[in-house]
């Protein structure tokens, strides 16, 4: 006799964003298949990476549920263990140096190498694209103007996840042949379809190098690639940089933080990072916004006193 364990209401939640997600992965596709402009393209195949990674997130966390329930995981009573301030997480004024070689700047001359960028920033489960940005041998800084609020509270301990995708835009571009129709990959009610969601959202998703663990990408892998089908059409984006940011990196003001290059100067989508990025990371704990207590106040005046 097996053990199935009931749907729960965080479980539903979580299974609705995935068939979210996969139906605008779907609409993206599509949409890349149809694209006649370049330009196009590349904002149709930066919304398939972003879905793709937000999915591998959020099975990620249902995979820690599952685990939970299965493990019949008891949470201490609050007398036990002191529960952490929770707290709002936001970064903006991002800004990423750039390193030309002084004949490419200043005399400009070699090929012009052009490339579209852009910037995942994932906290949690919670995942977040910047605008594109196209960068060439003009520019000494890539800035995004993007200003980021994590909607999810976040603990002490949380981690922010920054990767930065570069594809080049000066290949060779025709439009992609749209891929044949495909079913359904979500249908159904949740509770008797819920194992074939999970599996139809791996199927199209799995193809990637690792899974996220814990909901976040593994330092130093590679960007989680779209499924055989998906890849074939229009120009593709690599990660080309990434960094991990916690609490003990917020600091006041405008600050400088190192990142780690994932990519070599033989590659088409390569850029000359200077080897940091600049940004300003927030947090703001909910303590100093909420109140902590609210009602009548009575105050008892001594009788000595009147």
């Amino acid at each position: 006799m097996f053990f199935v364990p009931l749907i729960s209401t965080q479980d539903e939640a979580v299974l609705k964003q995935i068939e979210k997600e996969v139906r605008m992965r779907e609409g993206a596709s599509k949409l890349l298949g149809y694209c006649s402009r370049r330009e196009q393209a590349l904002e149709a195949s930066k919304s398939l990476l972003t879905c793709n990674s937000r999915i591998l997130a959020l099975l990620s966390q249902l995979q820690r549920m599952r685990k939970a329930q299965i493990l019949h995981r008891v949470e201490r009573r609050p007398s036990e263990d002191v529960v952490p301030c929770l707290g709002k997480v936001a970064l903006s004024d991002l800004r990423i140096p750039l390193m030309w070689k002084d004949s490419e700047y200043f005399k400009n001359k070699g090929e012009l190498h052009r490339c579209a960028v852009f910037c995942l920033l994932q906290c949690g489960t919670e995942i977040y694209d910047t605008d594109m940005v196209m960068v060439d041998r003009t520019l000494t800084d890539i800035c995004f103007e993007d200003t980021i609020v994590f909607s999810k509270e976040a603990g002490p301990g949380f981690q922010l996840r920054f990767e930065l995708y570069s594809s080049s835009a000066v290949e060779d571009f025709s439009p992609g042949i749209l891929a044949p129709r495909r079913g359904s990959y979500l249908g159904g009610s949740l509770g008797g379809s819920s194992g074939k969601k999970i599996r139809a959202a791996l199927e199209t998703a799995a193809v990637c190098g690792s899974v996220l663990s814990a909901g976040f990408a593994a330092p130093g892998s590679v960007s989680p690639p779209l499924s055989s089908n998906m890849s074939r059409l229009g120009p593709k984006y690599n990660l080309l940089a990434y960094a991990t940011l916690t609490i003990d990196h917020i600091k006041e003001g405008f600050k400088t933080h190192d990142l780690s290059i994932a990519t070599t100067e033989d590659s088409p989508f390569w850029l000359p990072l200077y080897g940091n990025m600049c940004c300003r990371l927030r947090a703001q704990p909910l303590c100093m916004i909420q109140p902590v207590m609210s009602g009548p106040l009575r105050v008892k005046v001594s009788s000595h006193l009147l």
